[in-house]
């Protein structure tokens, strides 16, 4: 107990005085997190541009590009304090800027030879099909696009739809930001979705990396269209209700060097460790240095610039597991000791970093929603800061979809176990948000697949045509679909996540085109054609999944208490519990159905069913009438003094 004091104390202590010491030397932490206004490329009124970049390493800095003739020379920055470099470049004769729209640009480093660098803080990169590396392109656009909508009050839970610009299609390509707006938007709003989470939007120069190996961090994926293309894409979500957050990648970035972060001033530090304490030995990528005073002002704005310039409502941070501890996590299996939380493996200086980056999106904005991927499970994650806490609104329940999927592969369907399934969604901190999922893209990637196509494998090819009658297979497979789904959905959490296609029951999984699959797209999409054909089933899984969330909506379980278990058959394969007011009744027998089956309640009077997964709008088979009412008895039962007797389950 005593060290778990020390130790949160020593994060709130350092915490306080980094923003202390910012606030002192930087005329205020909300300059210092608006360094992408100073840094990088500006155009003052009068067209002077004005650039600046930190460069500690490099003996001198020059700009070069499609502006002056690619002459590498003749454009040198002025060496300052603290290893920055500024350049003044005056407008025309004409008075139009130096630098036009569009035009390439680089930076050129003198590090003991010449070397070609893109600025850390550049906002628009783009690669020709004949390209190695990624090329600098000024965006200043004569007319930026302007924000149409208002970001909408945070939601009351989120309800998050995960999505991947570049697959959002059934055409074997990479698709657009346009075309996510007319084709996927629509579908969210309409599945009851409240909130969009975005990934691979920073930009990346692997493809197949999923967005995880960043080169520019200021710099949207060029490969789905322009900056505006994406400030449409908030713009529109907005305009329908929904909140928008990004994928945050600060744990680690690509080790590429003429378009990344890496060696950017020749040094193997700059922007992280020196050494082997600055690469991740499993993942290949370079690690930040979070004590710098530099780092933290690039981390910190670019938190900022992702909130200001393109409108997004928070972020869910990956990697936080690599970030919290020096051992990344890497080979360490967590038992929940508190030993393992705190003590020497704890990286303090990446721990107040996170602590900062959560005070300053929730004070400047209130409605920011901050999430953390942490699979260590470490306490205090999502508490206050003033109580040692780091911050965060939520944390992703990531044993939920690792235990889904366990079963799948290990366990027969007759021997899933209740208990040990009830106890992995509800084995949470109290008082620490959670998001909860039954799958997400980790679940579907190349050597892994979708929970329906577990459940249901090749038959999802030939037999899930509403025409033909349910084979076993896909009849079982359907009805296992929703009740994992529901059950996440009404157990596991304070917020739930889909990932796109996965509603209707996408089948396969994701492999993004690389050279062991010979450059293919064909497991790097979403076959919304599925569920547009009128004859297919999967009209009906994305039925039931769109009433889920609008029952959930009227009636709000996420936002709820815990819940109240009474049953764990383990012999009946039955689950009852009541949250929010509402019983939730669920049988997992893979052959017996039962009549006149009691359940225990905690409130007295008539029940009506909400959501019943067995009507044939949904795959079901209509066995049970849902204007079906119930009344209940004054009959002790489970440890509740009232109960009530189900025609069927």
């Amino acid at each position: 107990a005593n060290s778990l004091f020390l130790s949160l104390s020593l994060s709130f202590s350092l915490s306080l005085l980094s923003f202390n010491t910012i606030n002192f030397a930087e005329g205020g932490f909300d300059q210092f997190t608006r360094s992408y206004q100073s840094y990088g490329v500006h155009r003052r009124s009068d067209s002077t541009l004005l650039l600046k970049e930190w460069a500690p390493g490099a003996q001198a800095l020059y700009l070069t590009g499609d502006f002056n003739a690619w002459e590498k020379l003749s454009h040198p920055f002025t060496p300052k304090a603290f290893g920055k470099w500024e350049l003044s470049l005056p407008p025309k004769p004409d008075g139009s800027p130096a630098i036009q729209h569009l035009s390439k640009l680089k930076v050129g480093l003198f590090h003991f030879s010449y070397l070609f660098r893109i600025s850390p803080w550049a906002t628009y990169v783009t690669k020709t099909l004949d390209s190695v590396t990624y090329d600098w392109i000024h965006w200043d656009p004569p007319q930026p696009y302007k924000c149409q909508h208002r970001r909408p009050p945070q939601p009351r839970c989120p309800r998050i739809y995960e999505a991947h610009v570049g697959i959002a299609s059934p055409r074997e390509e990479i698709a657009s930001y346009k075309n996510f707006i007319l084709d996927v938007l629509p579908r969210v709003k309409d599945l009851g979705y409240n909130c969009l989470q975005l990934m691979a939007v920073m930009e990346h120069a692997y493809y197949a990396s999923f967005g995880y190996q960043v080169t520019n961090f200021f710099a949207a994926s060029s490969r789905f269209g322009t900056p505006d293309d994406l400030k449409a894409l908030v713009d529109r979500a907005h305009s329908l209700g929904i909140i928008v957050l990004l994928d945050m990648v600060h744990s680690h970035a690509s080790s590429n060097t003429e378009d990344g972060l890496n060696y950017f001033d020749g040094t193997d530090s700059c922007f992280f460790h020196a050494g082997p304490r600055g690469e991740h030995s499993h993942w290949g990528s370079r690690l930040f240095n979070y004590s710098s005073w530099e780092v933290s002002r690039f981390l910190l704005s670019n938190l900022r610039w992702w909130m200001d310039e393109y409108g997004f409502d928070g972020f869910r941070f990956d990697g936080v597991t690599s970030m919290l501890y020096h051992h990344h996590g890497v080979g360490v299996s967590f038992s929940g000791s508190y030993c393992e939380y705190f003590g020497m493996q704890v990286d303090e200086d990446a721990v107040v970093h996170l602590m900062l980056s959560n005070y300053i999106l929730h004070k400047l904005y209130p409605d920011c929603i901050t999430i953390a991927e942490d699979v260590s499970g470490m306490p205090g994650l999502c508490r206050p800061i003033q109580e040692g806490g780091l911050g965060f609104d939520h944390r992703l329940a990531m044993a939920v979809p690792d235990k889904w999927i366990q079963i799948l592969k290990e366990v027969k369907d007759e021997d899933w176990d209740m208990w040990n399934i009830v106890h992995t969604l509800t084995n949470r901190r109290r008082g620490e948000k959670s998001i909860c999922y039954a799958e997400s893209h980790d679940q579907a990637l190349v050597g892994d697949k979708s929970l329906a196509f577990w459940l249901m494998d090749k038959e999802m090819y030939t037999n899930m045509s509403a025409l033909i009658t349910m084979t076993p297979v896909i009849d079982r497979g359907m009805q296992l679909h929703k009740l994992i789904r529901l059950l996440t959905h009404s157990l596991g959490g304070e917020g739930y996540l889909n990932f796109m296609g996965n509603e209707f029951g996408h089948p396969e999984w994701l492999d993004f085109p690389r050279k062991g699959n010979e450059e293919s797209y064909r497991y790097a999409r979403r076959q919304y054609n599925l569920v547009d054909t009128e004859h297919l089933r999967y009209r009906q899984l994305y039925a039931f999944d769109r009433d889920m969330n609008q029952t959930e909506d009227k009636y709000g379980w996420l936002s709820s208490g815990p819940a109240v278990v009474s049953t764990l058959d383990q012999a009946d394969k039955v689950i009852v519990f009541e949250r929010a007011k509402l019983l939730f009744i669920f049988n997992f027998h893979p052959s017996a159905s039962f009549s006149h089956y009691r359940v225990a309640v905690q409130h007295a009077g008539k029940y009506k069913i909400q959501l019943n997964s067995d009507e044939v709008r949904y795959g079901g088979h209509g066995r049970i009438q849902s204007d079906t009412e119930f009344f209940t008895e004054p009959m002790a039962f489970r440890n509740q003094l009232r109960s009530f007797l189900v025609s069927a389950i």
